[in-house]
């Protein structure tokens, strides 16, 4: 199954990510509120139009996420472009379980060549035991765990190229 990344599409994207959200919210999961998914919260001065992808296979669309080129919030003293840093990651439920993190990040390193960025980071809840095995099976590991009160809170990943 080969994905075809369609970059520049905050308008597909975020209906996307609201229609993933909806079905996890509707069976009880812990995912972004639909107030965070307007394009008024999502477009940023790290995440402009051209970072909204949505992949697609065979001319449907899979799954969508943003990818900057730098993450002040959770990567402060990387430089610009040292990395892409995967966001808001959502497979429409139609092609869950199908590995489709692996196909993204697998898609995404062309993008990364292109720019020079040796590494795809990404973060999620430290709780989040689904979402992180997800992610191990693609190939990232585990850098960082940052915690706050003395408990853990993010994982912060990377898959190095």
């Amino acid at each position: 199954m080969g994905l075809t990344l369609v970059p520049n599409c905050p308008e597909r994207a975020i209906a996307i990510m609201r229609e993933v959200a909806a079905w996890g919210r509707g069976r009880g999961f812990r995912v972004w509120p639909e107030e965070w998914l307007t394009p008024e919260e999502l477009l940023t001065a790290e995440a402009g139009r051209s970072n909204f992808y949505v992949g697609a296979v065979d001319g449907e669309d899979t799954c969508a996420f943003i990818l900057q080129w730098s993450d002040r919030e959770w990567w402060p003293e990387a430089p610009p472009f040292e990395a892409g840093y995967l966001h808001k990651l959502c497979v429409r439920r139609k092609f869950a379980h199908r590995g489709m993190a692996a196909l993204v990040a697998e898609a995404v390193k062309g993008e990364c060549a292109r720019r020079g960025a040796r590494f795809l980071r990404l973060d999620t809840g430290a709780d989040e035991a689904v979402v992180r095995d997800i992610y191990l099976a693609a190939g990232f590991e585990v850098v960082k765990t940052i915690e706050k009160d003395g408990r853990p809170v993010m994982l912060l990943y990377e898959l190095k190229f």
